[in-house]
C-alpha cells in the first residue's frame, strides 16, 4: 500500500476536544451497539424498545450520534461530501484491494481449520442472523443497507477514526484499532458461528480499514465510504430476494466492485510518482 500523505496545515491542526470526551463517545457507542445482545435478555421490558425497528435504530445509532455530536462536535465530519472524484477512486481502490486480501486470508484460515479441526467449518452452514431477519422483506433491506451504511460510516469513520485523522502522527494505528472495534461490535457472528467466527472477522476488519483509508486519502469524504458500505451489505441481501436472478446479481455486484477496485489498485501501483495529498489535488477533486 502507498505511504500516508500529508494534509495542508489547516487540516492537520489537532482538534481541541479533550481525549476524555472522545473516549466517552467511543464507550457509549460500543455499549449502545452491544446492548442489543444482552439488555433484552437481562431486562425483558426493554424488548419493547429493541423489538421494533425505530427503537432499535435509536439505541444502536441514535445514541452514538447524539453522544458524539455533544461530546466531539461536527469537526471530523466537515468534509463529508468533499472531493467526490478522489473519494470514489480511493474508495474503490482500497475496497477492492483489501477485499481481495480478505479472500486470501479466509482461504489460508480454511486450510488451517482443515488441518486442525475440519468439523468447525460445518458451523458456517448456520443461518446468518441478519439475512434471516431480512427474509420477510429482502427488498426493503437492500435499500435499507444504504441507510445503515450512512450511519455506521458517520459514527465509525467520521467520528471514531476521524478524530485521530486530524491529529499529527501515523494514521495506520488508529485505522487499525478503530477497524477492530468496528469488527468486534458485530458480536452476532461470534455467537452464531462459534469457533468458526475467525473466518468472518477478517473481512469485517479489512472492510473497515478500507473505509478508513478512503476517508484519509480523500481528506474526510464520508459519502463514498457510506455508499460502498451500503453496496457491500445490499449485495448480500440481493442473494435472498425471491426473484431467481437475485443471487447471481448480488454476487456479480459484490465481486464486480472488488474487481474494479483491484484494477484501480493495479493502476495506482504501476503509475509512477507518489500519491498526491488532498491539498494538491486538481480543482474537480478527481484522481490526479
Amino acid at each position: 500500500m502507498p505511504p500516508s500523505t500529508p494534509h495542508d496545515a489547516a487540516a492537520t491542526a489537532a482538534p481541541s476536544v479533550p481525549l476524555s470526551r472522545y473516549a466517552a463517545g467511543v464507550v457509549i457507542t460500543v455499549v449502545a451497539v452491544l446492548s442489543q445482545y444482552f439488555v433484552p435478555q437481562l431486562l425483558p421490558p426493554a424488548r419493547v424498545l429493541y423489538d421494533n425497528l425505530p427503537g432499535d435504530l435509536f439505541v444502536i445509532y441514535g445514541l452514538p450520534v447524539i453522544a458524539f455530536a455533544l461530546l466531539v462536535g461536527a469537526a471530523p465530519l466537515r468534509h463529508w461530501r468533499d472531493r467526490m472524484g478522489r473519494a470514489t477512486w480511493e474508495g474503490l481502490r482500497w475496497y477492492g484491494l483489501l477485499s481481495l486480501l480478505a479472500i486470501l486470508v479466509i482461504y489460508v484460515l480454511e486450510f488451517v481449520y482443515l488441518a486442525i479441526d475440519p468439523s468447525a467449518l460445518h458451523l458456517l452452514s448456520r443461518p446468518n442472523p441478519a439475512l434471516e431477519q431480512a427474509q420477510a422483506n429482502p427488498w426493503f433491506y437492500v435499500g435499507f443497507a444504504f441507510v445503515v451504511g450512512a450511519f455506521e460510516e458517520t459514527i465509525f469513520r467520521g467520528w471514531i477514526f476521524g478524530y485521530w485523522n486530524n491529529r499529527p502522527g501515523n494514521w495506520l494505528l488508529p485505522a487499525s484499532w478503530t477497524s477492530a472495534v468496528f469488527a468486534g461490535v458485530h458480536l452476532y457472528y461470534a455467537t452464531t458461528y462459534g469457533v468458526a467466527a475467525p473466518l468472518i472477522f477478517p473481512s469485517l476488519f479489512l472492510t473497515g480499514f478500507a473505509f478508513a483509508a478512503t476517508y484519509r486519502y480523500s481528506g474526510g469524504n464520508l459519502v463514498v465510504p457510506a455508499l460502498l458500505h451500503g453496496a457491500n451489505d445490499a449485495s448480500s441481501y440481493l442473494t435472498i430476494v425471491p426473484e431467481a436472478w437475485g443471487t447471481a446479481v448480488g454476487l456479480a455486484f459484490h465481486y464486480g466492485l472488488i474487481l474494479v477496485g483491484g484494477l484501480i489498485g493495479l493502476i495506482e501501483y504501476l503509475r509512477p510518482g507518489p500519491d498526491v495529498p488532498p491539498s494538491a489535488m486538481p480543482p474537480d477533486g478527481g484522481p490526479p
